[in-house]
């Protein structure tokens, strides 16, 4: 990637989780790294390391999972993990629910009329607010970062939900088609008041096909 500016933002999303069961976890407490989400965390930490660019702040979601995925870049970097609640998942009614293949709960009719305003969502919290909040977070970090880059340890939802406001996108959209796999890395500037996104990295590629990963609706 080449240097776009002295200064980047990477939202990084976790790895995989442990999750047999597959549901929906959301911000249920007790999800953690599966041993391939481990060496997908690793991964991550590597590509930024082989970056050769400086990392000056790293923060991460609360969720258990997102700080176990920070650790590995908090050891390369040698830099202490800041809690930043403002990239939490999203809230959902799905959570603690079977959220893949043919028992997946949104596909049974008596769970259809959470989906009356998929605008919204009306299963979740409002896109907007996601954004609104994550693009907040960035705004104060890249506000009181000098002298290198940031890393934001986050989740699927809350990462797509930056790329597609910074991008002008509309914020409603298919949840299966979101980009923005385990342990990817996506990079943002901001020049002036504006956000621009820069790059997308999958480092974890070669791990993914064989993972679990149940996305939110």
């Amino acid at each position: 990637m080449r240097d776009v500016s002295d200064k980047l933002l990477h939202l990084v999303r976790h790895g995989e989780v442990y999750n047999p069961d597959k549901v929906l976890y959301g911000r249920i407490p007790g999800f953690r790294l599966s041993e391939r989400g481990h060496e997908m965390a690793e991964a991550a930490a590597l590509e930024l390391a082989g970056s050769d660019r400086k990392i000056a702040k790293l923060f991460a979601s609360p969720l258990e999972r997102a700080q176990q995925s920070a650790r590995p870049i908090s050891s390369v970097f040698s830099l202490e993990i800041q809690t930043e609640p403002r990239i939490i998942e999203p809230t959902n009614f799905f959570e603690g629910m079977v959220n893949n293949g043919p028992d997946a709960a949104f596909k049974k009719p008596r769970y259809w009329y959470k989906f009356w305003n998929p605008v919204r969502p009306s299963w979740g919290e409002p896109y907007r607010n996601v954004a609104a909040r994550v693009r907040e977070a960035m705004d104060d970090a890249w506000e009181n970062t000098r002298g290198g880059d940031i890393v934001m340890v986050s989740h699927q939802s809350p990462i797509w939900m930056a790329h597609l406001d910074i991008v002008g996108k509309p914020l409603p959209h298919n949840p299966a088609k979101r980009r923005c796999d385990l342990s990817s890395i996506t990079t943002f500037e901001k020049r002036g008041e504006r956000w621009f996104e820069v790059d997308y990295r999958n480092p974890a590629a070669g791990l993914v096909d064989d993972a679990i990963d149940v996305g939110a609706v």
